[in-house]
């Protein structure tokens, strides 16, 4: 949603009438990911994407014909190797597009709302049955707006979006459209150390929001890391507490060395719903942290969530290499790969969330 909410606010500012076209599905090497959207105006002004290029004119000529009153539309582009240059869609995949007037009146405005201000939620559209095009807005708190024509599929769907939400993916699933907005991805990095500074460098050059956490002052700065979204002088918990804890989007890492910062830090994120754990150090001193966390109580399921040493193997030696090597793997992992040579891998290349 975010790619067309500039354009979007400015054409609803001047009274235009506006369609929009959602991918909410892709087969083989699509070159958009579902939740991608392209608007479109009663002037012949378009915003956003839904392949790369492909197809827009094709959409753009069914968005007119929405302008003009006819329903809403599902749309397949399904394209062979083939025929791939001829049709649009040189990559060879396949998408389908849900293209619908955007109704100021009966579009639950919070979705837009929610996008706008960097806040995580998801609208689920039905696609078929009675009311094509109707609409429930879950968001993070699990609040609701909007109705998909029934509470038992209103609850459904809320589950489904729910489920989605954290996972930070849109998604076609039994005739509904869970389309997610979320704020950027965020970093917890414990250790205000020379690497948290390429770390954090790295982490926002890739859409990350890093946050440094150290509760030593001395080393804790801002002007140390000026690429931090905040740098927190306080002891783990306390700094946690303060960015309003852990939520299953949010990835840690521990790069300290001080057994007390180490511990402390991994002991809260062990016990939290982080999406990916990691802590640097040899596997010497992996096993000694093993022996404390042991001792402090953990199970060994629960260590077994550490990703430790932590890093893809790269082979790197500099701290930014280091740092590259860190976010590397937070990155695989946030989309569900093991990281690896993409010539050597099989299946799609893109699994990306919205």
């Amino acid at each position: 949603m975010k790619e067309v909410l500039t354009e979007i606010g400015l054409w609803k500012a001047r009274g235009d009438r506006i369609a929009l076209a959602t991918v909410i599905d892709v087969q083989r090497s699509a070159p958009r990911p579902p939740g991608s959207k392209m608007a479109v105006n009663e002037h012949g002004e378009i915003a956003g994407s839904v392949s790369g290029g492909c197809v827009e004119g094709a959409v753009a000529e069914i968005a007119d014909g929405i302008l003009r009153g006819d329903p809403p539309q599902l749309v397949h582009f399904g394209i062979a190797d083939s025929d791939a240059w001829d049709v649009g869609l040189p990559c060879g995949g396949e998408i389908d597009v849900w293209v619908e007037a955007y109704d100021y009146d009966s579009r639950p405005p919070r979705f837009e709302e929610v996008a706008r201000s960097g806040g995580r939620a998801a609208e689920v559209t039905l696609l078929e049955g009675a009311a094509p095009g109707a609409k429930l807005l879950v968001e993070a708190d699990g609040a609701r707006s909007g109705s998909l024509g029934s509470p038992e599929l209103d609850d459904d769907a809320a589950r489904m979006a729910t489920e989605l939400l954290w996972a930070e993916t849109s998604e076609r699933r039994d005739g509904l459209f869970v389309d997610v907005t979320g704020p950027a991805p965020r970093l917890l990095v414990f250790g205000a150390v020379d690497i948290a500074a390429s770390l954090c460098t790295v982490a926002r050059a890739t859409g990350w929001r890093p946050y440094v956490i150290d509760p030593r002052a001395r080393f804790a700065t801002p002007d140390r890391f000026p690429d931090a979204e905040e740098v927190i002088a306080a002891w783990p918990d306390e700094a946690v507490a303060e960015l309003g804890g852990v939520d299953p989007a949010t990835s840690i890492v521990v790069l300290t060395h001080d057994p007390k910062l180490d511990d402390a830090a991994l002991l809260l994120a062990l016990s939290s719903p982080a999406r990916f754990v990691g802590a640097m150090g040899s596997r010497r001193a992996q096993a000694k942290r093993r022996e404390r966390l042991v001792e402090a109580g953990i199970t060994d399921d629960e260590i077994e969530r550490i990703s430790a040493p932590v890093g893809l193997d790269l082979g790197g030696i500099s701290r930014e290499e280091t740092a590259l090597s860190i976010m590397a793997e937070i990155v695989a992992v946030r989309h569900g790969r093991d990281g690896g040579r993409l010539g050597e891998s099989k299946g799609r290349i893109h699994e990306v969330p919205a």
